[in-house]
């Protein structure tokens, strides 16, 4: 720990303190403070203080390289699937072009005229197949971005192709066989990279031999299925290819680039200056198929000088481990081409036979570690000097802490509020059941321990009472007060409710029908048309977010909770509390666009969360089902889920049903765009008016031994009090409290 992280620590907890009056006051907040920022290191320093040195700096390096090296990891996988969707996108390119009846009878003719004997490269260029079929490629490849064609058949004779150069040449028996063997794997393929023999045009319109290039290709049959020959399209590897890989460079000295088996570099370096200068590249070369991805044997940057030439050297590290057992990582270290230390991931794709690898220099990625070093031993002797009189002054702080805090709560009297009886606690803190002095109305009063909270978490806590106490439906959760103690206890005070959540409600007593559905989800629509009307999103909208209760004589009435994460239409007013950029919600009911952009959420993302609750309520199950929350992400970004009625097995009402698919569309723009029309759409459906007050309260009555007698709910965990904003209240009519 940082002395000045320490000392900015120290002013904010000291910030608690303001207002105390006493001596014991001032105790616990002093106590506060040391409990949060010193309790336990110091003890372990007076206990350990020989070997704290070697486990603090062994564990840092640990942590660190583990850190550094899941990053990578995480960046060349999110790289490699980013180039697998390219790859697959030219694959199907390949294909399509050959849908065009155009384009197949013009090319098959030419393959016919390339295999007729005695059929000259002039004859291939002045057959007005040829001519057409140019005419009909053009416009789409100039669209597409594609540098060319080519028709090569079986013998690997160039059959047709955009420019005349290469019509009638033969290329390598080997590179038609690679293709052929891909396409009967794949249906189409990507030659990686490669030199090409035949002269191309390079960026100034000149014709080279020796260009890098690369295709995608596939079969190009007979009329009876047979393959007649390859036609693939010609792309310009430092174009897209290379683009791909040269966004992922991390930090000042990472790249990431595609190598092959025999460690020949694929794509451009970031060093392509440094590699001139250290004689790896000549003067008019670039990186990509003219480096050598081996180990020089010492870093040629600061003067390394190696007897071997490139060719003889082995395979850096990576690129072995890449070969041989395919995916990895190496968080300590390893020579690169060039000879520097770096750490590095990587991935094999056999499918294409050639890898992507990211690297980072091992001197910037262990910076902050080198840093700590240094700091560390200065740190351990403060720490050391320090521990045995903070040893001593903790325990008497802490005995006055506690003795504090007990009065605040055995007074229990919170302002205008006296405690009756406590319902749970835990590490976070204690959920009372308590009534208004004067009112003597029931309410629920969640207290948080000050020493037990950051000030972040305090203030996400303030603003959650602020923004829910702002809307005043009916079928919101209301707040009745909030405030803080002089010891630093912060609590609110909120409504009572008898019931269940939706969740709690289906798991037990089974999924709900359509009418009955209909009439609870028109209620959330109307809570979240006023918060939506404010400028409010709430984006945690789930079926334990929506309490069914009695109130006032009215049955199944609904109360919208939990409004922690909501989200102002204005998000910069509060970044520093949402965390802007961050992925926030339950993911079970989270939209795409709260995955991929989660600044872009707004009052339709609160829509889809709808559709999911009500998916949920008449099937008994979530939209997705995964068994990872990576999984589940990629579920609700990528697949359309099944129809309700084709999940439940059981006929559906059409409308609603309907209502529900649309609400979960994976496009904001097409889903309903307001609450006020989901809520108007939810009421004309058929089955809209068959759920009536009188069927709500015939189910209460029937159902209120297992719902709302006492003694079916136990009071649970106060962690789970706080995590949920009700919890179970045993009383005369069992309460639940969120």
């Amino acid at each position: 720990m940082r002395p000045d992280t320490v000392s900015e620590r120290a002013k904010t907890k000291s910030r608690v303190g303001v207002g105390h009056r006493t001596v014991v006051r001032s105790v616990t907040r002093t106590g506060s403070f040391l409990r949060t920022q010193l309790w336990v290191w110091p003890i372990i320093a007076a206990l350990t203080l020989g070997l704290l040195g070697l486990f603090l700096r062994n564990a840092i390096e640990d942590t660190l390289s583990k850190e550094i090296g899941d990053e990578l990891v995480t960046l060349v996988q999110t790289d490699v699937a980013a180039m697998k969707l390219w790859l697959n996108e030219q694959e199907r390119a390949a294909r399509s072009v050959l849908e065009d009846d155009t384009v197949l009878r013009n090319a098959r003719e030419l393959v016919r005229l390339s295999e007729a004997k005695n059929t000259s490269t002039a004859d291939l260029l002045q057959a007005p197949q040829l001519a057409e079929l140019r005419t009909e490629m053009d416009p789409w490849l100039h669209a597409h971005n594609y540098d060319g064609f080519v028709v090569v058949t079986d013998g690997g004779r160039v059959a047709a192709s955009r420019r005349d150069a290469p019509v009638g040449l033969t290329i390598e028996q080997e590179l038609v066989d690679v293709m052929r063997t891909r396409m009967e794997a794949r249906g189409a393929t990507v030659l990686p990279p490669f030199k090409s023999r035949i002269p191309l045009e390079d960026e100034d319109g000149t014709l080279k031999s020796g260009l890098p290039t690369m295709f995608a290709a596939a079969p190009l049959n007979r009329e009876d299925g047979s393959l007649a020959a390859i036609f693939a399209l010609r792309i310009r590897p430092e174009d897209q290819f290379s683009e791909i890989l040269r966004v992922a460079r991390p930090g000042e000295s990472g790249e990431t680039y595609a190598f092959d088996a025999d460690g020949l570099m694929l794509s451009n370096s970031r060093f392509d200056p440094d590699l001139r200068k250290i004689a790896l590249l000549s003067f008019d070369q670039d990186s990509i198929l003219n480096i050598l991805v081996r180990d020089p044997g010492g870093d040629m940057t600061r003067g390394f000088k190696p007897q071997a030439q490139p060719s003889e050297r082995e395979p850096t590290k990576m690129v072995a481990s890449a070969v041989a057992e395919g995916d990895g990582y190496d968080a300590v270290g390893y020579r690169d081409y060039r000879g520097v230390r770096v750490i590095g991931a990587w991935v094999w794709l056999p499918e294409y036979d050639f890898g992507i690898a990211t690297e980072l220099d091992a001197s910037e990625a262990f910076m902050a570690l080198n840093i700590l070093r240094r700091f560390f031993w200065g740190m351990f002797a403060l720490l050391g000097i320090a521990a045995a009189t903070i040893f001593v002054f903790t325990i008497f702080i802490e005995r006055a802490n506690r003795e504090a805090r007990s009065a605040a709560i055995q007074a229990k009297q919170l302002g205008q509020y006296a405690l009756d009886e406590k319902l749970g606690e835990g590490g976070m803190g204690v959920v009372y059941k308590a009534h208004h002095a004067m009112l003597q109305r029931p309410t629920a009063v969640k207290l948080l321990h000050a020493e037990r909270t950051t000030e972040e978490a305090i203030a996400r806590f303030e603003r959650e009472v602020q923004i829910t106490g702002r809307l005043t439906h009916p079928n919101t959760i209301a707040i009745y007060d909030y405030g803080r103690t002089p010891e630093g206890v912060f609590y609110y005070a909120m409504e009572l409710l008898d019931g269940r959540d939706c969740e709690e409600l289906v798991n037990q007593a089974g999924r709900l029908p359509e009418s009955r559905v209909i009439y609870l989800l028109r209620q959330v629509c109307g809570s979240l048309s006023e918060a939506h009307a404010v400028g409010l999103i709430h984006r945690d909208i789930k079926p334990a977010n929506v309490f069914v209760t009695v109130r006032g004589g009215m049955y199944d009435f609904v109360k919208v909770l939990d409004f922690g994460l909501v989200k102002a239409a204005d998000a910069g007013k509060m970044s520093t509390l949402t965390n802007a950029g961050a992925i926030t919600g339950t993911p079970l009911y989270m939209p795409p666009e709260m995955i991929s952009n989660p600044e872009s959420t707004d009052a339709r993302s609160d829509l889809y969360m709808v559709g999911a609750v009500a998916y949920f309520l008449l099937t008994g199950r979530p939209v997705v089902d995964g068994g990872s929350v990576i999984d589940i992400l990629r579920q609700q970004a990528e697949v359309v889920p099944k129809k309700p009625s084709q999940l439940a097995n059981r006929e559906i009402d059409s409308d609603l049903e309907a209502i529900v698919m649309r609400c979960l569309e994976k496009s904001p723009a097409d889903r309903f765009q307001s609450a006020d029309e989901l809520e108007a759409a939810l009421a004309a459906c058929r089955s809209a008016n068959q759920w009536t007050r009188q069927d709500a309260a015939q189910w209460w009555m029937e159902n209120s031994d297992e719902f709302i007698s006492p003694g079916n709910l136990e009071p649970p965990d106060a962690d789970e009090a706080m995590a949920k904003t009700m919890i179970a209240v045993p009383t005369e009519s069992t309460r639940q409290v969120r």
